[in-house]
């Protein structure tokens, strides 16, 4: 079977993806986008596309923003190393945990600060998702658009969430995927992505984690990791695609699929320019500041079509990978791999490897994902790249 399911990563690649990522040099029309993006899931990055947004010029002056969100009292997420949305080493066992950050509300010029002149103790990220930008920070809508008026037209809808997104170049986001259509728009500094489509899905080693929480204290600035109860689980990426020069052997070995297998696309977007990032991608993100200290960006998020595609990706994700199912951590790790948690084969979430987008946007669209009982059967590999 891996056999069958390494083919397909050749063959999308081969047939739609190519190699490396699309920049256009101007938007598209909506034909254009739905045809040669949209409905192939396949991601492009769009110059002079927001180049008449005032919030170019604007945002990057820290005064500016600080004044014009005098009052605000905005949803600042607190880390101690710049990891939310990730794995952590379990508090009371020798296994892994998924973290989300303390979110602590903050007068919106003193979250600035953090941001742009971070403290030896914590990270800061202004990353509340949740449609936060016209909800936390709407004194800034006219410095930017509504919603993107080609990609509008060419989904048939308008965004469902638009989001701000400010730190600094010590807040990364680890590989997660979407259930949007993401039209993201970098407006000061650069964002950094590694991406790899929905066909890839074997290659996250994606597992169910206990869900966990930083608190901090104001008081002695100190974190701790709180498990939460009831005990809850999430489906989550298990790769590092970045580990330690000293780690990297190790972590080979735990994640062959993933360093092994094809490279993943990285793109920088730069301010000013719009990444077009189909819905199921994987993605994972690191920044660099701008000529204000922060990394400044707006996302617009479009609900996707729950159509053959997704039920598509279902099926690739539900099919057994003895690399997964039979996966072995070198010694010196002692994650526990057993339980009903263990085996992304076994999951049966409709959101899985998607908490970040989960926790803040609720959405009603309930989708029982395919479960495969018999496994002596042939995969043709062609018949996934149409739809991915």
């Amino acid at each position: 079977m891996e056999g069958k399911v390494e083919s397909l990563w050749e063959e999308v690649r081969e047939l739609t993806l190519g190699t490396t990522v699309d920049r256009l040099q101007s938007p598209p029309t909506p034909l254009q986008f739905l045809r040669d993006f949209v409905s192939q899931s396949k991601p492009c990055i769009i110059s002079n596309a927001i180049s008449h947004w005032p919030a170019l010029s604007l945002w990057s002056t820290p005064s500016y923003l600080a004044t014009a969100l005098s009052s605000s009292l905005v949803s600042l997420h607190l880390t101690p190393d710049g990891q939310a949305d990730a794995l952590v080493p379990h508090p009371s066992q020798s296994s892994l945990c998924f973290v989300s950050a303390h979110v602590q509300p903050t007068l919106f010029p003193q979250a600035l600060d953090l941001i742009r002149l971070p403290p030896s103790h914590l990270v800061a990220y202004l990353q509340q998702q949740n449609d936060c930008f016209r909800t936390e920070y709407s004194e800034l809508e006219s410095d930017c658009d509504a919603h993107i008026p080609w990609a509008s037209e060419a989904l048939g809808c308008l965004p469902e969430a638009v989001n701000l997104w400010i730190g600094n170049h010590l807040s990364q986001t680890s590989f997660h995927k979407d259930h949007y259509e993401n039209l993201y728009a970098v407006v000061s500094g650069e964002k950094h992505f590694l991406l790899l489509p929905p066909t890839d899905v074997h290659r996250m080693y994606i597992k169910e984690y206990p869900a966990a929480r930083y608190s901090y204290s104001q008081e002695n600035g100190e974190f701790r990791l709180e498990v939460e109860e009831p005990e809850r689980y999430v489906p989550w990426s298990s790769v590092d695609p970045c580990p330690a020069r000293a780690s990297l052997k190790q972590e080979s070995l735990k994640f062959p699929l993933y360093f092994n297998g094809p490279k993943p696309f990285e793109v920088t977007v730069k301010a000013g320019e719009v990444l077009y990032l189909p819905s199921m991608w994987f993605h994972h993100v690191r920044q660099s500041p701008g000529d204000g200290g922060c990394t400044i960006a707006v996302n617009y998020w479009y609900d996707m079509q729950f159509d053959i595609k997704y039920a598509y990706f279902n099926f690739l994700q539900s099919l057994p990978c003895r690399s997964i199912d039979d996966q072995t951590i070198p010694e010196g790790d002692s994650e526990d791999d057993s339980g009903p948690h263990a085996s992304s084969n076994h999951l049966n979430s409709r959101f899985s490897g998607d908490e970040s987008a989960t926790n803040n946007v609720e959405i009603h669209k309930d989708r029982d994902n395919v479960e495969v009982h018999e496994r002596t059967f042939v995969l043709d590999s062609s018949m996934f790249v149409w739809f991915f």
